[in-house]
């Protein structure tokens, strides 16, 4: 069986969710492991093949510690109260994807953002991608956006089904052991 590890950065829990749907549609094909970036070390990657990276699309882009900070900033001032725990704490995506040493990984990347134009929102799976590759991962799939009605959600209706099947999709498209 095929192991999967699933990471990602949440600040207001629509990642997460996502996250969540996408480990989820793998379960029933690999072994996961979903983890929070800040939870996410060494050992955890440990006897992957599967490695599926996300994160919200902040600025154009991935998070920064900036955006992340002025996010929950702006939750605090609109009285938005599900802010995911730590969320402008530790290391974020950047961060730990400058550290990754993805070696022989199949790889896969998936954003939040809003449904507009990636010309207009920008797409952070872009850069995760980008990032995934120059760490030596393989993609097995095109980055992957999946939509809010806002800035701080919640996820549009279906997204949540549409993640499980993408992360269904995913364990089928990683090589079979000794190939």
């Amino acid at each position: 069986m095929v192991r999967a590890v699933v990471v990602y950065e949440s600040i207001y829990g629509n990642t997460r969710v996502v996250a969540e749907a996408i480990a989820a549609g793998l379960g029933d094909h690999a072994d996961v492991i979903v983890r929070r970036v800040a939870d996410a070390d060494a050992e955890t990657l440990q006897g992957a093949r599967l490695l599926v990276v996300g994160g919200p699309t902040h600025l154009h882009g991935l998070a920064t510690s900036l955006s992340r900070r002025m996010a929950v900033k702006a939750a605090e001032e609109d009285g938005h109260t599900g802010v995911e725990p730590q969320a402008a704490e530790g290391p974020g995506l950047r961060a730990w994807l400058s550290e990754l040493a993805g070696g022989d990984l199949s790889a896969a990347a998936f954003d939040t953002r809003i449904d507009r134009s990636a010309a207009l929102t920008g797409a952070a799976a872009r850069g995760i991608a980008r990032r995934l590759q120059r760490r030596g991962c393989t993609l097995v799939a095109e980055p992957e956006s999946f939509f809010v009605e806002d800035s701080e959600g919640p996820l549009g209706e279906g997204e949540v089904a549409r993640a499980r099947a993408w992360g269904a999709s995913l364990v089928q498209r990683v090589a079979p052991a000794g190939s």
